[in-house]
């Protein structure tokens, strides 16, 4: 009955069977036999933590786990998951061999979400509503579907087999069922529960979403999803044949790479395909069976020039995002780079902790020491040193740098200038002298988009101009006009730094201090507080706020630079990997060594491993919803912890 108070919900936590839509569930005249009997009873009765799993009535039973339950209408949703077997599906078992595995679990979360679009209430808080972390325009390991596997006998990741619904053979077993993670807001009037409502959410719109998405999957959809495979296939068998055929980047031909907006990651409606030079034109036969040709990036060290508004930027930008794969429709499917490219920009203001940035700036006024150079307000060319270094540190062998958005005097020094402040009494040794050495001495490929100055044409290998989003290969023509340059020593790759014991707390710096550098001197400590940072309470672990921001104690992370974050999920996980990283931070281990056990811990066990829930489940052996993740990159983990103001490095 309606009209308990809206804690009673707390009893529907646990293991519950599901219905299908229209098909008779288990006997509902005990409270305690169905969702659909605590909801409709008030949610007076607690479940019991199991059940049995199989309706007599259906081929297809659904598991219901609600793993945690909002205690009040507007809290934050119920995390709930819904489990089906994978034979029910039909979905070929092939299909989720190898890198398979990401692209399956990645199209039925974008069926999951089309589902709940369609079915989920619409009546605000009186009909409740199911939420789902939807997918964006890459393909990402995220949580919102996951394929459990067998109890034994095979890798994580893989799981082939013989047809749909065929035995799988011994080796490589199918997996045993497909998982769904939603949010449920359950319904109320005022504070009081709606338990007919929620008894319609969850034995209703719930079923029928999975049903939908999963239950009802024609020849059609099957081979919808065995395309989006075969292209996630295609992709990473292209991405990694990058480096082997002496390229840090590829763009096939007819890609569409203009956007709708410039905050839209959609593409733009009649935009001109994109068309290789024949210089640079390349082909490929993929997996699939496909030939794709279209422009390589060469390593090295590669200039993109043109008129302003000619698609110069637009084309770095594909490139920055080509370390993903891209849906079908995307325009960007084969616009593809080596994995740890990274972008990197002069960010004015923020954090840079003990980074050698002696390479790039050294023999300041001051006499700061620039092998351990720390300050909590960089200025632009301190910042784009900074951002070099620990890009290097994270292992980058590509960077990928736009004019625009960098710091002119570390970026070029022209010959007048020169002339006029002697080297003696400059302390910055511009990218534009370090640049080849980056390549001849370590392999580190540069891509940089350039307007304005012609400086880079004496150090670059290849030289790309945009004519109206027309690419073509000017090499020739710019090197009748490179000038001699002047080799200067190797570019010492960075020292790996190591986060102290206790150096990613929140408030870690305590009263401790640290040297600064660059701009100025301010700690941005909160008055009034504990060496901890709080007043006699444990600090919260990190959260992401968004996109752009994580909160660790009292500090905020600003990652509005690290432009290869696509996802508010990879945010929420790269949050998740802080707190890890707080934890397990001892004083001896290097910070890409800690980042790296954590990251490949979530490759061989799933995203879950990510969870700031710790795997807690509900007694059953099932994983607990983890929340909304993404599983990110090593550089953008560590791009999180360099811009974090109470970093202490051992």
């Amino acid at each position: 009955m309606d009209g308990a108070g809206y804690g009673a919900y707390k009893s529907l936590r646990g293991v519950h069977d599901l219905p299908l839509t229209g098909a008779p569930g288990p006997d509902s005249t005990h409270p305690d036999s169905t969702a659909q009997g605590t909801t409709a009873q008030g949610a007076t009765h607690p479940h019991p933590t199991t059940q049995d799993t199989t309706h007599p009535d259906t081929t297809a039973p659904l598991t219901l786990s609600v793993d945690t339950v909002q205690s009040d209408p507007f809290a934050p949703p119920s995390l709930i998951q819904v489990s089906v077997p994978f034979a029910a599906t039909g979905i070929d078992p092939t299909l989720t061999r190898d890198v398979g595995i990401t692209a399956v679990t990645d199209h039925l979360a974008r069926r999951v979400a089309h589902a709940v679009r369609r079915h989920s209430p619409r009546g605000g808080k009186s009909a409740g509503a199911l939420t789902v972390d939807a997918p964006g325009q890459e393909v990402l390991d995220r949580a919102t579907v996951v394929l459990d596997r067998p109890a034994a006998g095979h890798t994580p990741g893989e799981a082939p087999g013989d047809a749909a619904g065929a035995a799988a053979d011994d080796a490589h077993p199918a997996p045993a069922a497909v998982r769904v993670r939603l949010e449920a807001a359950l319904p109320a009037h005022g504070r009081r529960i709606a338990g007919r409502a929620a008894a319609a959410l969850l034995t209703g719109a719930l079923p029928a979403v999975i049903e939908d998405a999963l239950l009802t999957m024609d020849d059609a959809a099957h081979a919808d999803l065995a395309a989006a495979v075969a292209l996630h296939r295609d992709q990473a068998a292209l991405r990694s044949a990058l480096a082997e055929e002496g390229l840090v980047g590829f763009v096939a031909d007819g890609s569409i790479l203009p956007r709708a907006a410039g905050d839209s990651p959609l593409p733009l409606a009649d935009a001109l395909p994109f068309t290789s030079p024949e210089s640079l034109r390349r082909r490929f036969t993929l997996p699939s069976g496909r030939e794709i040709t279209g422009m390589g990036v060469p390593q090295g060290v590669t200039l993109i020039v043109g008129g302003g508004y000619h698609g110069k930027s637009t084309l770095l930008t594909a490139l920055e995002h080509g370390v993903y794969d891209h849906v079908a429709g995307d325009g960007r499917e084969f616009a593809l780079t080596v994995p740890d490219a990274t972008s990197l920009r002069a960010e004015d203001g923020r954090a840079v902790t003990a980074v050698d940035v002696s390479p790039f700036i050294r023999d300041l006024p001051t006499g700061a020491d620039t092998t351990r150079f720390t300050t909590t307000n960089a200025s632009g060319s301190t910042s784009q040193a900074a951002a070099v270094m620990e890009a290097l540190e994270a292992g980058a062998t590509a960077l990928l740098i736009d004019e625009d958005t960098s710091a002119t005097n570390v970026m070029i020094r022209d010959p007048r200038m020169r002339d006029l402040v002697p080297t003696t009494k400059e302390p910055i040794t511009p990218l534009v002298d370090r640049v080849r050495g980056l390549w001849e001495d370590h392999g580190v490929s540069t891509v940089l988009v350039a307007g304005g100055s012609g400086a880079f044409i004496d150090v670059a290998d290849t030289v790309i101009m945009l004519d109206a989003y027309r690419p073509s290969d000017i090499t020739d023509r710019a090197r009748a006009l490179a000038q001699p340059v002047e080799a200067l020593a190797p570019v010492a790759l960075p020292t790996p730094r190591v986060p102290a014991r206790g150096g990613l707390d929140a408030g870690g710096r305590g009263a401790g201090g640290h040297h600064s550098g660059g701009r100025g001197t301010d700690d941005h400590h909160s008055g009034g507080r504990g060496a901890d940072g709080h007043r006699g309470r444990p600090p919260k672990p990190p959260q992401a706020k968004g996109l752009r921001t994580i909160r660790h104690g009292d500090e905020f992370i600003d990652l509005a630079a690290v432009s290869q974050l696509v996802d508010a999920s990879q945010t929420r996980a790269v949050a998740a990997v802080l707190a890890e990283l707080a934890r397990a931070a001892d004083g001896r281990t290097p910070l890409r060594d800690l980042v790296t056990a954590v990251l490949d811990r979530a490759a061989r066990e799933g995203v879950d491993a990510l969870s700031p829930y710790g795997g807690r489940g509900d007694g059953t052996g099932r994983p607990a919803h983890p929340g909304r993740l993404a599983v990110p990159r090593v550089h953008e983990v560590m791009a999180a912890v360099n811009r974090y103001r109470l970093l202490r490095m051992a």
